[in-house]
Protein backbone atom coordinates (compact mmCIF):
# COMPACT_ATOMS: atom_id res chain seq x y z
CA UNK A 1 0.00 0.00 0.00
CA UNK A 2 2.52 2.32 0.85
CA UNK A 3 4.61 1.44 -1.82
CA UNK A 4 1.48 2.66 -4.24
CA UNK A 5 1.26 5.81 -2.55
CA UNK A 6 4.95 6.18 -3.52
CA UNK A 7 4.15 5.43 -6.90
CA UNK A 8 1.78 7.80 -7.07
CA UNK A 9 3.46 10.39 -5.67
CA UNK A 10 6.10 9.92 -8.42
CA UNK A 11 4.05 9.66 -11.07
CA UNK A 12 2.24 13.18 -10.09
CA UNK A 13 5.87 14.95 -9.56
CA UNK A 14 6.99 13.11 -13.16
CA UNK A 15 4.19 14.53 -14.74
CA UNK A 16 4.35 18.27 -13.40
CA UNK A 17 7.46 18.11 -14.46
CA UNK A 18 6.85 16.70 -18.36
CA UNK A 19 3.42 19.39 -17.67
CA UNK A 20 5.13 22.30 -17.16
CA UNK A 21 8.70 21.87 -19.54
CA UNK A 22 5.75 21.25 -22.35
CA UNK A 23 3.87 24.21 -21.69
CA UNK A 24 7.11 26.49 -21.82
CA UNK A 25 7.97 24.85 -24.98
CA UNK A 26 4.40 25.07 -26.82
CA UNK A 27 4.59 28.39 -25.38
CA UNK A 28 8.07 29.30 -27.08
CA UNK A 29 7.38 27.70 -30.27
CA UNK A 30 3.29 27.92 -30.98
CA UNK A 31 3.87 29.85 -33.69
CA UNK A 32 4.86 26.93 -35.55
CA UNK A 33 1.45 24.96 -35.37
CA UNK A 34 -0.15 27.96 -37.23
CA UNK A 35 0.41 26.62 -40.62
CA UNK A 36 1.85 23.23 -42.64
CA UNK A 37 4.44 25.18 -43.88
CA UNK A 38 5.83 26.65 -40.47
CA UNK A 39 5.53 23.11 -38.60
CA UNK A 40 7.32 21.34 -42.28
CA UNK A 41 10.10 24.32 -41.90
CA UNK A 42 10.58 23.41 -37.83
CA UNK A 43 10.51 19.85 -38.70
CA UNK A 44 13.24 20.25 -41.26
CA UNK A 45 15.42 21.82 -39.56
CA UNK A 46 16.41 19.17 -37.35
CA UNK A 47 17.80 17.30 -40.88
CA UNK A 48 18.54 13.55 -39.75
CA UNK A 49 16.65 13.40 -37.06
CA UNK A 50 13.56 15.47 -38.46
CA UNK A 51 11.12 12.54 -38.51
CA UNK A 52 11.67 11.50 -34.69
CA UNK A 53 11.15 15.24 -34.17
CA UNK A 54 7.42 14.64 -36.36
CA UNK A 55 7.07 11.78 -34.05
CA UNK A 56 7.34 14.15 -30.50
CA UNK A 57 5.24 16.79 -32.27
CA UNK A 58 2.33 14.03 -33.02
CA UNK A 59 3.20 12.77 -29.45
CA UNK A 60 3.01 15.78 -27.92
CA UNK A 61 -0.41 16.84 -29.85
CA UNK A 62 -2.26 14.44 -28.52
CA UNK A 63 -1.07 14.74 -25.12
CA UNK A 64 -1.46 18.55 -25.59
CA UNK A 65 -5.12 18.72 -26.50
CA UNK A 66 -5.29 22.16 -27.07
CA UNK A 67 -2.56 21.74 -30.09
CA UNK A 68 -4.97 21.52 -33.44
CA UNK A 69 -4.29 17.78 -34.58
CA UNK A 70 -4.99 18.63 -38.75
CA UNK A 71 -2.08 21.03 -39.18
CA UNK A 72 0.09 18.06 -37.82
CA UNK A 73 -1.05 15.62 -40.09
CA UNK A 74 -1.41 17.69 -42.82
CA UNK A 75 2.06 18.66 -42.09
CA UNK A 76 2.71 14.86 -41.88
CA UNK A 77 2.34 14.21 -45.57
CA UNK A 78 3.53 17.56 -46.66
CA UNK A 79 7.02 16.21 -45.22
CA UNK A 80 7.00 12.42 -45.82
CA UNK A 81 4.29 11.50 -48.19
CA UNK A 82 1.25 9.94 -47.29
CA UNK A 83 2.74 6.38 -46.23
CA UNK A 84 5.82 7.30 -44.43
CA UNK A 85 3.86 10.43 -42.59
CA UNK A 86 1.01 7.72 -41.88
CA UNK A 87 3.49 5.00 -40.41
CA UNK A 88 4.51 8.04 -38.22
CA UNK A 89 1.36 9.17 -37.52
CA UNK A 90 -0.47 6.22 -36.40
CA UNK A 91 3.05 5.15 -34.18
CA UNK A 92 2.84 8.93 -32.34
CA UNK A 93 -1.14 8.55 -32.18
CA UNK A 94 -0.97 5.31 -30.42
CA UNK A 95 1.92 6.17 -28.12
CA UNK A 96 -0.02 9.65 -27.08
CA UNK A 97 -3.32 8.10 -26.84
CA UNK A 98 -1.88 5.54 -24.83
CA UNK A 99 -0.03 7.89 -22.30
CA UNK A 100 -3.86 9.73 -22.11
CA UNK A 101 -5.61 6.56 -20.83
CA UNK A 102 -2.38 5.45 -18.65
CA UNK A 103 -2.33 9.55 -16.93
CA UNK A 104 -6.23 9.64 -16.72
CA UNK A 105 -6.66 6.09 -15.50
CA UNK A 106 -3.46 6.60 -12.43
CA UNK A 107 -4.66 10.27 -11.69
CA UNK A 108 -8.73 9.71 -11.76
CA UNK A 109 -11.80 11.18 -12.60
CA UNK A 110 -11.20 14.49 -10.25
CA UNK A 111 -8.19 15.11 -12.41
CA UNK A 112 -10.33 14.17 -16.09
CA UNK A 113 -12.75 17.11 -14.59
CA UNK A 114 -10.60 19.56 -13.93
CA UNK A 115 -8.97 19.55 -17.49
CA UNK A 116 -12.43 19.06 -18.97
CA UNK A 117 -14.21 21.68 -20.72
CA UNK A 118 -18.05 22.12 -20.26
CA UNK A 119 -18.84 21.20 -23.71
CA UNK A 120 -16.81 18.00 -23.04
CA UNK A 121 -19.02 16.95 -20.52
CA UNK A 122 -21.55 14.96 -22.50
CA UNK A 123 -19.52 12.65 -23.54
CA UNK A 124 -17.94 11.65 -20.15
CA UNK A 125 -21.60 11.08 -18.98
CA UNK A 126 -22.36 9.26 -22.25
CA UNK A 127 -19.49 6.90 -21.69
CA UNK A 128 -20.73 6.39 -17.68
CA UNK A 129 -23.54 5.10 -18.47
CA UNK A 130 -22.41 2.57 -20.09
CA UNK A 131 -21.99 -0.23 -17.59
CA UNK A 132 -19.98 -3.64 -16.69
CA UNK A 133 -22.41 -5.74 -18.20
CA UNK A 134 -21.24 -7.37 -22.02
CA UNK A 135 -23.90 -5.65 -24.05
CA UNK A 136 -22.79 -2.76 -22.49
CA UNK A 137 -19.39 -3.11 -23.58
CA UNK A 138 -19.65 -3.80 -26.48
CA UNK A 139 -21.94 -0.78 -26.70
CA UNK A 140 -19.06 1.41 -25.16
CA UNK A 141 -16.33 -0.35 -27.78
CA UNK A 142 -18.60 1.14 -30.23
CA UNK A 143 -19.37 4.51 -28.99
CA UNK A 144 -15.51 5.09 -28.48
CA UNK A 145 -14.66 4.21 -32.40
CA UNK A 146 -17.70 6.53 -33.63
CA UNK A 147 -16.52 9.47 -31.30
CA UNK A 148 -13.28 9.08 -33.13
CA UNK A 149 -14.44 8.44 -35.96
CA UNK A 150 -16.93 11.30 -36.40
CA UNK A 151 -15.29 14.78 -37.71
CA UNK A 152 -16.07 17.76 -35.35
CA UNK A 153 -16.38 15.62 -32.24
CA UNK A 154 -12.60 16.81 -29.83
CA UNK A 155 -10.58 13.70 -30.08
CA UNK A 156 -8.06 14.16 -28.00
CA UNK A 157 -9.39 14.67 -24.98
CA UNK A 158 -11.06 11.82 -25.54
CA UNK A 159 -8.19 9.65 -24.10
CA UNK A 160 -8.44 10.96 -20.88
CA UNK A 161 -12.38 10.18 -20.59
CA UNK A 162 -11.76 6.67 -21.92
CA UNK A 163 -9.03 6.51 -19.08
CA UNK A 164 -11.59 6.61 -16.73
CA UNK A 165 -14.53 4.47 -18.64
CA UNK A 166 -14.93 0.75 -18.45
CA UNK A 167 -13.47 0.02 -21.91
CA UNK A 168 -10.08 -1.64 -21.49
CA UNK A 169 -6.92 -0.40 -22.55
CA UNK A 170 -6.54 -2.51 -25.55
CA UNK A 171 -9.73 -1.82 -26.47
CA UNK A 172 -9.62 1.46 -26.29
CA UNK A 173 -6.17 2.12 -28.53
CA UNK A 174 -7.76 -0.26 -30.94
CA UNK A 175 -11.07 0.97 -31.42
CA UNK A 176 -9.79 4.57 -31.00
CA UNK A 177 -6.80 4.05 -33.54
CA UNK A 178 -9.22 2.77 -36.24
CA UNK A 179 -11.88 5.51 -35.91
CA UNK A 180 -8.73 8.18 -36.65
CA UNK A 181 -7.85 6.74 -39.70
CA UNK A 182 -10.02 7.85 -42.34
CA UNK A 183 -9.78 11.47 -41.78
CA UNK A 184 -6.16 10.86 -40.96
CA UNK A 185 -5.27 9.45 -44.17
CA UNK A 186 -7.37 12.24 -46.17
CA UNK A 187 -5.13 14.75 -44.12
CA UNK A 188 -1.79 13.06 -45.12
CA UNK A 189 -3.06 12.68 -48.55
CA UNK A 190 -4.27 16.81 -48.78
CA UNK A 191 -0.76 17.62 -47.43
CA UNK A 192 1.30 14.97 -49.73
CA UNK A 193 -0.51 17.12 -52.86
CA UNK A 194 0.53 20.54 -51.25
CA UNK A 195 3.27 21.01 -53.70
CA UNK A 196 1.93 19.80 -56.63
CA UNK A 197 -0.08 21.90 -59.15
CA UNK A 198 -3.35 20.09 -58.55
CA UNK A 199 -5.34 22.74 -57.13
CA UNK A 200 -9.27 21.81 -57.92
CA UNK A 201 -8.28 18.19 -55.96
CA UNK A 202 -7.42 20.16 -53.04
CA UNK A 203 -10.48 22.11 -53.30
CA UNK A 204 -12.56 19.26 -53.21
CA UNK A 205 -10.47 17.34 -50.48
CA UNK A 206 -11.22 21.02 -48.25
CA UNK A 207 -15.02 20.86 -49.29
CA UNK A 208 -15.71 17.33 -48.52
CA UNK A 209 -13.75 17.90 -44.98
CA UNK A 210 -15.60 20.91 -44.33
CA UNK A 211 -19.03 19.43 -45.11
CA UNK A 212 -17.75 16.41 -42.74
CA UNK A 213 -17.04 18.71 -40.11
CA UNK A 214 -19.69 20.75 -40.43
CA UNK A 215 -22.26 17.82 -40.08
CA UNK A 216 -19.72 16.40 -37.55
CA UNK A 217 -20.56 19.50 -34.81
CA UNK A 218 -24.06 19.76 -35.52
CA UNK A 219 -25.28 15.96 -35.76
CA UNK A 220 -22.45 13.95 -33.73
CA UNK A 221 -24.19 14.44 -30.42
CA UNK A 222 -27.00 13.00 -31.72
CA UNK A 223 -25.24 10.37 -33.65
CA UNK A 224 -23.69 8.88 -30.60
CA UNK A 225 -26.96 9.49 -28.35
CA UNK A 226 -28.68 7.08 -30.58
CA UNK A 227 -26.04 4.31 -30.43
CA UNK A 228 -25.85 4.63 -26.59
CA UNK A 229 -30.07 4.33 -26.50
CA UNK A 230 -30.00 1.15 -28.89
Amino acid sequence: MVRGKKAKYILYIFLGILAVAGYLYIYKNYGIFKTPDEVRNFVLGYGHYSSLVYLALQIMQIIIFFIPGEIIQIAGGYIFGTLLGGALSILGIIIGSSLTYIIAHSLGRKFVHKILSKNNIWILEKLEALGEEEKDIKRLKGVVFFLYLIPGIPKDILGYICGISQITFKSFVLYSTLGRLPALIISLYFGEKLDLDNLPMLIVIAVVMSVLFIIGVFYGRRIIQDITRK
